[in-house]
């Protein structure tokens, strides 16, 4: 008699898909460039396809059952990701690595015994360990969010790197979504909204129930005096404005070490724009025509709408230039009460690219803030650092505590690359002030 197959446990299937997810991305590149570095201060992609594997092996060996390991060796090389600060960056060569089918080959090792060895009847429930919060972080469920997390994490990161990868090194469709409706002359109105005095909460009581990572809990109630935020993010139509005013040449627009990064660095243009050498035929009058957008699969006008993606560094520059600021973290979560989250928006791997920023105007605060979820992270003021009553994950004690360091702000929001279960309100992404590859853009703030 045929049976019906056992239903995964739902947090086995999410780790399935993904998989699916992060395989994919993998998939984009051609093999011969598999061991290629399109960020100098990241590893060759060929690392990544190992550490995911790796980061599961060593996260359940021991905590949820026995996992020997098919390459000791290639547990501890695949193990870390790197994040070097303003210079060490990483000089190891093609060679330094294993073949691609070694490294395939223990990949499948891990993922066969991972799956053999879940038994979805005793994976806990986290309503079990209500009354004991410390339990939450050994219980099968919660190592197994992680491991998901984690992975979708780096599906996101991954499209950064491969962003920046040159056009011939990918395989995908020649143009993604179209442009031609949003020409430069038809930029959005910078308008700002009221956003009235009141209470926001930044991060999760440890008795809520609901998953985040170590850095999301310590729930901190903040007073917030009223201020003004701009309605919608910071568009390309925006930012040319700010290019045209010779905002990178102003040395009063940029803090120390950022203008000192800038002129070291040569930076004159967001990382996506690419000048646009056909352009000397146009008029003049055209906004914008000497410039075109990198997709992640082609070149293509310069969207007006789309918001502008930019480093810390580029952002506090424009934010100053305006006569505004960037927001606090707890400003930024003040103005996004009542959106929905999870609902309407640019997110969730469902676009390779931005949308315009009005796009999706039920995506919206009380306040009337638009868009806040999705469509590109948005930089804050606040430095990366402890909620009240921090406590390091046990199983990943350098998670969140290895960048409270000063020199990694807070995003908030998400990007079209975000998957849906980080949209939550609490969850803080971080990254260094110099890093421009992040799909991250702004909104600024006043008074």
């Amino acid at each position: 008699m045929n049976r019906e197959p056992t239903p995964l446990h739902p947090l086995l299937a999410r780790l399935r898909d993904a998989r699916q997810t992060t395989d994919a991305l993998f998939d984009i590149v051609k093999p011969e460039f598999l061991y290629e570095r399109p960020i100098s201060e990241r590893h060759r992609i060929v690392f990544y396809i190992g550490h995911l594997e790796a980061f599961d092996r060593n996260l359940f060996d021991q905590r949820l059952f026995d996992l020997p390991s098919p390459n000791p060796e290639f547990d501890q090389l695949f193990a870390f990701g790197i994040d070097p600060v303003d210079g060490g960056l990483p000089s190891d060569q093609p060679r330094d690595w294993p073949s691609l089918d070694t490294i395939r080959a223990y990949v499948q090792q891990i993922r066969d015994d991972i799956d053999a060895r879940f038994d979805p009847a005793e994976i806990t429930k986290r309503e079990d360990k209500r009354d004991n919060p410390s339990a939450l972080e050994a219980t099968p469920e919660t190592l197994l969010e992680v491991a998901i997390e984690h992975r979708l994490m780096h599906a996101e990161t991954l499209a950064y790197m491969l962003h920046q990868l040159p056009l011939h090194q990918k395989t995908g469709p020649a143009v993604t979504e179209d442009a031609a409706e949003h020409p430069l002359d038809s930029g959005i109105a910078r308008e700002m909204v009221h956003v009235p005095a009141g209470r926001t909460t930044l991060g999760l009581a440890r008795d809520s129930g609901t998953f985040g990572w170590d850095n999301e809990f310590g729930e901190q109630g903040v007073d917030v005096p009223a201020f003004e935020m701009d309605r919608y993010m910071v568009t390309n139509s925006d930012w040319l404005d700010f290019i045209e005013a010779d905002g990178y040449g102003h040395r009063d627009y940029w803090r120390d070490g950022d203008w000192a990064w800038k002129e070291r660095e040569g930076i004159e243009k967001p990382a996506f724009w690419v000048r646009d050498e056909s352009s000397a035929e146009l008029k003049e009058s055209a906004k914008g025509s000497g410039w075109k957008l990198r997709t992640m699969f082609a070149e293509i006008p310069l969207p007006a709408d789309w918001p502008v993606y930019v480093s810390h560094a580029e952002a506090s520059a424009y934010a100053k230039w305006a006569g505004k600021s960037l927001p606090t973290e707890a400003q930024w979560q003040r103005a996004a009460e009542a959106a929905p989250h999870a609902q309407q928006g640019n997110f969730d791997f469902r676009r390779w690219e931005p949308s315009p920023v009005q796009a999706h105007t039920e995506n919206h605060s009380a306040a009337g803030v638009v868009g806040q979820f999705g469509n590109g992270w948005e930089w804050t003021s606040t430095t990366f650092g402890p909620l009240p009553g921090f406590e390091p994950f046990p199983f990943y004690l350098g998670y969140s505590a290895n960048f409270y360091d000063d020199q990694h702000y807070v995003l908030k929001g998400g990007s079209p690359r975000t998957a849906a279960c980080m949209l939550r309100p609490s969850f803080r992404n971080w990254f260094q002030a110099h890093y421009q590859y992040v799909y991250a853009g702004l909104r600024c703030v006043r008074g």
